[in-house]
């Protein structure tokens, strides 16, 4: 016990640089994106919330590649997700089509706020317990996606967001209820990243670039809209008989997680190893 003493005593003190510096510009994206959605910029606001998603998507993986992985980086990237993918984007979607419906919107963009809220809270208890292929619920970076997405390709074609209020809440409502679903969803954490791939694939990512860029705000909405409702379609392909404890509630007892259980078992110890606190909603097709 005295030597573990010694050793936190001698352990540097202070935090690691690199990775806080990618959660805070992250941060500065999100808290970004509301001051511009305050002043009705709301093209450039929602181009903030795809900025921060690029910042989430960094700073975890550069915390691992460089071995400066922390507890407080950990918090603090979950502080600066609950700002960019969850106060921004539903500040956004309120100032942009719901401060004239009254109650239903700000209600619609609550839901929103406490539905990034209790995801990240319960996305935090379950790291390392968790099967890392799937996503329990539409991960944060995700949800943002769509409500970003959706306002920049209203912003750009001149669609007043007040005309279109309660569809506005709608999609709002439904991005923060996805949120807290027990709906699976494909994480990508198993893609080989390091992997030698054929020129094929590079010719295929470069379509990708070219497609993205000639309509940014309509491909975008658009991925994150489908990638929203492909949680509902694997879930229920992956299950016998549909329970509520599938879509939403306590999911211990719904029959995905037994496999999901099961699967983690096949895969060894090594998807435990992989699975630490920074990895994070990476959201994302992003935290």
């Amino acid at each position: 016990m005295t030597e573990q003493h010694e050793h936190d005593a001698h352990k540097p003190k202070g935090i690691y640089l690199l990775p806080n510096l990618l959660t805070t510009g992250g941060l500065f994206a999100g808290f970004y994106a509301v001051v511009a959605s305050m002043n009705g910029d709301f093209k450039l606001a929602s181009i903030a919330i795809f900025i921060a998603m690029i910042f989430d998507g960094l700073d975890g993986r550069v915390a691992r590649l460089t071995n400066t992985q922390s507890a407080f980086g950990a918090e603090y990237d979950s502080m600066a997700d609950m700002l960019s993918f969850g106060v921004a984007p539903a500040l956004i979607a309120y100032n942009w089509g719901l401060n004239e419906i009254g109650k239903v919107g700000w209600l619609a963009a609550f839901i929103f706020v406490a539905g990034a809220a209790l995801r990240l809270a319960r996305f935090n208890t379950m790291v390392g317990k968790a099967d890392k292929r799937y996503f329990q619920g539409l991960a944060s970076p995700a949800a943002a996606g769509i409500i970003a997405g959706g306002v920049w390709l209203g912003a750009e074609h001149d669609i007043n967001g007040h005309s279109i209020g309660y569809i506005v809440a709608l999609i709002t409502m439904a991005a923060g209820a996805l949120m807290v679903s027990n709906f699976r969803y494909h994480s990508f954490k198993d893609v080989d990243w390091k992997g030698r791939v054929s020129f094929l694939a590079i010719l295929a990512v470069v379509l990708v670039y070219v497609i993205v860029a000639t309509n940014p705000a309509l491909v975008l909405f658009g991925i994150f809209t489908a990638y929203a409702v492909s949680g509902p379609f694997i879930t229920v392909r992956g299950v016998q008989k549909l329970k509520m404890e599938h879509v939403v509630g306590d999911s211990k007892d719904a029959d995905f997680c037994e496999k999901q259980k099961s699967a983690e078992t096949d895969d060894g110890v090594e998807q435990a190893d992989d699975a630490t606190p920074l990895d994070t909603e990476k959201e994302k097709p992003s935290n």
